[in-house]
């Protein structure tokens, strides 16, 4: 049910995949049959992104540029929450981080190189050494790691799991002081038991 206080409903949902992932994502695909089915006024978005950072950024922002700031929401994992947390602060909105990457310009030095994409293994994702600069020009705060360039901290969910065997659960915490934190003791880097913790999610947006 759409919320019925003075909040405005949300009416428009983007979601940002992580590295090597794609909209086949069950997260993502969990949302989309869950909106479809019980918001199905909810305009839903979950494009493939490309490898470049700076191109997957100018994606997303021309997509949702012109949706109304105050009835949108951003939702991004992993390294889809690295863009998420920059969208959010470009557009000023509601936005929700699943195990969000914190220095993926670090993180992903590793990964240079041609990857094969998680849900089909007849694919590859090219990550090159310049997509690491295009990272670091990303980064919201990047004076100092300052919080305070951060998305509104009454805009923001953060939902971390302690189990993460890919993230520091304690980077993920720490870069994001002022948000809303929903911590699971537990579970891993995808949170596959995302289904038990979405009603957090549900009730933080108001769905």
């Amino acid at each position: 049910m759409p919320a019925t206080s003075d909040v405005p409903t949300i009416t428009h949902v983007v979601y940002a995949h992580g590295f090597r992932s794609s909209p086949q994502s069950f997260k993502a695909q969990f949302l989309a049959r869950w909106l479809k089915q019980h918001r199905p006024d909810v305009q839903w978005l979950c494009a493939q992104l490309p490898a470049s950072p700076q191109a997957a950024s100018e994606l997303l922002l021309n997509a949702v540029h012109t949706w109304p700031k105050n009835r949108m929401a951003v939702m991004g994992s992993s390294l889809g929450g690295f863009y998420a947390t920059w969208l959010g602060a470009v557009m000023q909105c509601k936005t929700v981080l699943l195990n969000p990457a914190v220095h993926p310009a670090r993180d992903l030095v590793g990964y240079i190189g041609t990857q094969t994409a998680w849900h089909n293994p007849d694919e590859s994702v090219v990550f090159e050494p310049y997509h690491i600069e295009e990272l670091k020009n990303l980064y919201v705060g990047q004076a100092n790691h300052d919080v305070s360039a951060l998305p509104d901290p009454a805009q923001l969910l953060n939902v971390v799991a302690t189990g993460d065997e890919v993230l520091s659960w304690q980077e993920m915490v720490g870069r994001y002081p002022r948000a809303t934190l929903h911590l699971i003791e537990g579970s891993d880097h995808g949170i596959s038991d995302f289904e038990q913790h979405f009603p957090a999610v549900k009730a933080y947006l108001g769905l």
